[in-house]
């Protein structure tokens, strides 16, 4: 994908300005409700028109509000799966699928449509309703649609975000079968980071209408760089914190010196660790923080417990995550004496 946004929209007292530049196949944009995540779409589709900007596909300009260009989304080659797949209620499957044909030759139509009958698994429901149909099937009728106008890019609006969580991983493995074949661009919008990290090689994170950081998916988990970043990636645990040199900090909600694997920048504000990282230990050490458990979550599959630094008399917690072993299991027997904190989990962050 070659796309360069630089947009301006004021939407119902929502002021969006979002400006990257990528050449990724699988981009995501995460960010939590009303962030701006669908109006960017809208506005790459040509359903809603920016205020202000650019915006160029694979070296073709799309809109651009000083040359006056603002090509109708029928022209700009790119298919748009919706929240809820906006399925024809009153259309058969073949109908619906059929209003994705961009063309006027009705024979070449109809192959197409069958085609897609048959790629997506979707013999025998050519007549079917979408109140007729499962979950599955109507996304799979709502990609064909899609795909009957030969998109060179397509954009999923928060595709999973109303299903079930069987049928969601169902659809979810769907999809990754359907990306692998698709010759083309991907841009999918979602508040969950593990979609996010699941479909997308490179990820915008956006908050209160503004790009907050772009970059490599995979990275961007590992060291988001900004306390905003880390929170928007599932991180719970971070303190502020002190540089004492190139490789040691203070966090100062921890009561505890860190050694680093990074070189602390001067700047540096805060500290972070994901809970899964975290390990036990029964003698004190390096990066080592005593344990006291201030509070207990069960969840289907792990523990998670609130540890704090028996040491300080108002400490922050860390959240700590690990597997049960036996739906039986005790959580509270063989907790140990420390948590570890790897110093190559450590993310450094700042404001």
């Amino acid at each position: 994908m070659a796309v360069s946004i630089d947009i301006e929209k004021d939407f119902k007292g929502f002021s969006l300005r979002v400006k990257f530049d990528s050449t990724c196949a699988t981009m995501g944009i995460l960010g939590a409700s009303g962030s701006g995540k669908s109006i960017t779409l809208r506005c790459i589709a040509g359903i809603e028109t920016p205020d202000r900007g650019r915006i160029v596909v694979n070296g073709r300009t799309i809109f651009d509000s000083d040359q006056k260009i603002n090509l109708k989304p029928q022209q700009r080659r790119i298919g748009y799966l919706f929240q809820n797949y906006a399925l024809f209620p009153t259309m058969t499957v073949k109908e619906n699928i059929a209003c994705g044909y961009r063309g006027k030759d009705k024979q070449e139509r109809d192959k197409k449509v069958q085609d897609y009958i048959t790629r997506y698994h979707l013999e025998g429901l050519e007549d079917h309703l979408p109140s007729q149909l499962s979950g599955g099937q109507q996304q799979r009728v709502a990609l064909a649609r899609m795909m009957t106008g030969e998109p060179e890019m397509i954009l999923l609006d928060e595709p999973f975000s109303a299903l079930d969580g069987y049928l969601k991983d169902v659809l979810q493995r769907d999809m990754q079968t359907f990306l692998k074949d698709y010759p083309g661009d991907m841009l999918l919008v979602t508040h969950s980071r593990d979609e996010a990290f699941r479909f997308c090689d490179q990820l915008i994170l956006l908050k209160d209408g503004k790009t907050l950081t772009i970059g490599n998916t995979r990275q961007i988990f590992e060291n988001p760089g900004l306390i905003e970043a880390a929170r928007l990636t599932g991180c719970k645990n971070y303190s502020a914190a002190e540089r004492i040199d190139s490789h040691h900090i203070f966090a100062a909600d921890w009561g505890i010196s860190l050694r680093t694997v990074q070189q602390v920048p001067t700047d540096i504000s805060w500290v972070g660790i994901r809970g899964h990282w975290l390990k036990p230990r029964e003698e004190d050490g390096e990066n080592c923080m005593p344990v006291k458990v201030t509070e207990y979550i069960e969840t289907t599959f792990e523990h998670q417990c609130l540890v704090q630094n028996p040491r300080l008399k108002d400490g922050g917690s860390l959240w700590w995550m690990r597997p049960k072993n036996s739906f039986e299991e005790d959580p509270g027997k063989n907790l140990p004496a420390y948590l570890y904190l790897p110093p190559e989990h450590l993310m450094l962050l700042k404001k």
